[in-house]
């Protein structure tokens, strides 16, 4: 089977607290890892709650790199989505355990979109002009 995606879940624990709780560093930290994997940024948005912790994403064309902090616990979670066979999940995820030093990280990956290894193009429904789905047996494939 051929999976459209891959998601790692990366959960950081005995993070650095002064990392996880720097805005600046947090959000240079996605930002460089995208560029190591070798994705396309598109959109970049931070957002640091009080009295701590820290929210952001970093949307790339293949998909997006998020993570959410607690300081308080030395914790951070991290999601990295990539889609298409020229990014390297794997290298985002070793960098931030690296910059954010993790003393006991864990990785998990999920295959998305798994679909048939055959060159079938996935059917997606054409919905009516006012949003509503179009009548069944009205489908159109990717082109």
């Amino acid at each position: 089977m051929h999976a459209l995606g891959v998601h790692l879940l990366v959960d950081l624990r005995d993070c650095s607290i002064e990392t996880i709780r720097d805005l600046a560093y947090v959000r240079d930290s996605l930002v460089q890892a995208a560029k190591q994997a070798s994705a396309t940024i598109v959109d970049v948005s931070f957002h640091e709650f009080n009295p701590f912790g820290i929210s952001g994403m970093v949307v790339i064309a293949e998909s997006h790199l998020s993570i959410h902090t607690w300081p308080e616990y030395g914790y951070a979670a991290v999601d990295i989505f990539t889609c298409g066979d020229q990014i390297k999940p794997e290298i985002a995820a070793s960098y931030l355990i690296e910059r954010f030093g993790s003393q006991s990280p864990s990785v998990v990956e999920m295959k998305r979109g798994i679909i048939p290894p055959f060159d079938t193009k996935l059917p997606h429904k054409i919905s009516s002009p006012a949003g509503e789905p179009a009548p069944a047996g009205e489908i159109e494939s990717l082109t």
